[in-house]
């Protein structure tokens, strides 16, 4: 599939995005390991986390739905997981490979996972180190890469792992893998990252005690069934968020959405650049705070990206550039070598894309110099990366002339139905097949 989008238009009107992805991925992994029945509403019903369900089905949880985001999940135990009879595949999802990486080493029966060609490109030392430290027992491919074999029977014992760079999905691998350990395991982060792991524990009855960046948890414990409402998922929300502050005569609600605060670098940074973004009706479900996002045209300028930010915003960074094509002035990013291992090469992804249309930038190892301009059109390659997609998609609202967008399948993993939410709110895009 391929987008099609005419220039210019505007964004106004009312909408809610797909369900959080990463909350979605953990509802159902902890939903299938704790006592009783956990009903989820709002689940992203996206490839990403479809893999994730069908991952636990295959280790005989019996899992219900999803229809029109409602899923219920029949939870067996921490110990009730069943050796599923091949594989895992995970798709293109690298937070269900890395997280299932750890719930898994701790399991009394072998397993495998594996996943697209992107995922099986995609590095899984920085899982496997600590695990292995823990006791675990893990086979990859050449460099590190899946497919991943796991032996069961291997007893963990916790540690205390001082990640090497922030990375919310290493850290809660390591705390899956710590449930099944012996003693505490303790996980000190450089710098803060989403901690929807943390709280998704508690709301399970788990106890974790988080202090002056270290996140602890003793293993043996058990997890109790909860119902859990799942927020529209910001990172998704950033396509738009960036999209009505670009365009002129834009003026957008987002309804319902996640407000982490280890999530909402996207909305300091765009704040910071200049943007007229009001958070409303800010509230608390389900562990998880939430508000109504209303964000209108205003003119943007580049800034240098304070570093503590960089974690908070590391997805929605591809649609952070869009912003800073269409800012006066430039805008320096350092600090995001995540970027570069992500479902494509981030920075390299953009940086290309960004010069098609006639935006000067500079690639540095570790982020991008990006000066504001004017966006021409061209053909985009997406490297099968949907966020690079809907990033090009919303950059039309300011392009002289038509941009396509190459290679657009992915957009499903994280966001079904974008072209349509997109056209309904007045971006000129058409989808074609073939």
């Amino acid at each position: 599939m391929e987008f099609k989008l005419q220039p210019g238009g505007d964004i106004t009107g009312e909408a809610r995005v797909p369900g959080d992805k990463s909350i979605s991925h953990r509802s159902i992994m902890l939903g299938a390991l704790a006592r009783g029945v956990t009903r989820i509403s709002g689940f992203l019903e996206g490839e990403d986390a479809l893999a994730t369900v069908a991952a636990f089905r295959a280790m005989g949880v019996r899992i219900d739905g999803p229809e029109e985001g409602v899923v219920t999940v029949h939870g067996v135990g921490l110990k009730g997981l069943s050796a599923p009879a091949a594989p895992l595949d995970l798709g293109n999802s690298g937070t269900s490979i890395r997280l299932l990486a750890g719930l898994l080493a701790g399991q009394s029966f072998d397993s495998e996972l594996t996943g697209d060609d992107s995922l099986r490109g995609r590095p899984m030392g920085r899982v496997m180190t600590p695990l292995t430290l823990m006791g675990a027992q893990i086979q990859g491919a050449a460099g590190d890469r899946p497919p991943l074999r796991i032996s069961g029977h291997r007893p963990l014992s916790g540690i205390r792992y001082d990640l090497p760079m922030a990375s919310a999905q290493v850290k809660s691998c390591v705390l899956l893998a710590g449930l099944y350990a012996s003693g505490t395991t303790s996980v000190t982060e450089p710098a803060p990252t989403r901690d929807h792991t943390e709280r998704m524990l508690r709301g399970f009855g788990y106890e974790v005690r988080c202090e002056d960046g270290v996140i602890s948890l003793d293993g043996g414990g058990a997890l109790a069934a909860t119902a859990i409402d799942v927020p529209a998922d910001i990172s998704s929300a950033a396509f738009f968020l960036v999209a009505a502050s670009i365009a002129p005569g834009s003026d957008l609600l987002l309804t319902h959405v996640g407000i982490n605060p280890t999530r909402i670098g996207v909305i300091n940074i765009l704040q910071l650049m200049g943007a007229d973004i009001v958070l409303r009706n800010q509230r608390e479900v389900g562990g998880e705070p939430v508000a109504d996002i209303r964000v209108r045209h205003a003119p943007l300028r580049g800034i240098e990206i304070p570093p503590e930010q960089v974690p908070l915003a590391i997805d929605e960074f591809p649609a952070l550039f869009i912003a800073a094509a269409c800012a006066e002035g430039r805008t320096v990013l350092r600090g995001a070598e995540e970027l570069r291992v992500k479902e494509s090469d981030r920075i390299a992804a953009m940086a290309e894309g960004l010069t098609t249309l006639g935006i000067a930038n500079q690639v540095l190892d570790d982020g991008i110099v990006i000066d504001g301009g004017t966006l021409g059109g061209g053909v985009i390659h997406t490297f099968h990366d949907h966020r690079i997609a809907m990033s090009f998609a919303i950059a039309a609202l300011r392009a002289e002339s038509e941009i396509r967008i190459l290679d657009c399948d992915n957009v499903a993993t994280s966001f079904p139905g974008f072209d349509a939410l997109a056209r309904g709110l007045g971006l000129q895009i058409s989808a074609m097949t073939g």
